[in-house]
């Protein structure tokens, strides 16, 4: 059985951004994400202050490729340490596969640190975990995050029409993937 665990306190770098482990200070930020009609309107209805706590808290336990709960990293700025947002995975290990999964704040979005941000998450997925697959769900609409996950080699494999309950209608989801071999082959060494 493959028994993977990683430092809870474990940092990744791109060039301009630090992904490090959510921590219990970090809960402004993820208030202020959940919060945020034009961050969600893609990912879930508005929710209580007791559900947004309860998916935090889910979010701070011992991670391991075994782990149920969504690995999350804040993304930071490394000029100023501001916060970006939060990127993480979902493991189903059994099948050696990870849904990953971000959210930006308003003013962070448009300046290519979801790409960093996206880049960095691969690289420990595949490298660091061993995955075979990385997913993503994206609601129909979400066009930024479709093209971005497109641009790394994300392929759409299905649609699932109103597929999901959002604003007080069913929309559909596109399913991406993209496949360890595929990623490797755009990765420079």
């Amino acid at each position: 059985m493959h028994s993977r665990t990683h430092n809870p306190q474990a940092t990744s770098c791109s060039q301009r951004l630090m992904l490090r482990q959510m921590t219990a200070a970090d809960w402004p930020l993820f208030y202020a994400l959940h919060q945020d009609p034009a961050v969600i309107r893609y990912v879930c209805d508005v929710l209580s202050e007791a559900q947004i706590r309860q998916r935090f808290d889910s979010r701070l336990q011992p991670w391991t490729v075994q782990s149920p709960d969504m690995m999350a990293r804040v993304i930071e700025r490394l000029d100023n340490k501001a916060p970006v947002g939060l990127i993480g995975v979902r493991s189903d290990w059994p099948n050696k596969q990870a849904e990953v999964g971000f959210l930006l704040l308003p003013s962070q979005q448009g300046q290519g640190f979801a790409g960093e941000a996206l880049q960095s998450i691969l690289q420990f997925a595949f490298r660091d975990c061993g995955y075979h697959k990385v997913v993503a769900t994206v609601t129909a609409g979400n066009d930024p995050s479709l093209k971005l996950l497109q641009k790394h080699g994300f392929v759409q494999e299905g649609l699932l029409r109103e597929h999901f309950y959002l604003g007080g209608r069913f929309v559909d989801d596109l399913k991406l993937g993209l496949l360890a071999r595929h990623w490797s082959l755009t990765q420079p060494g």
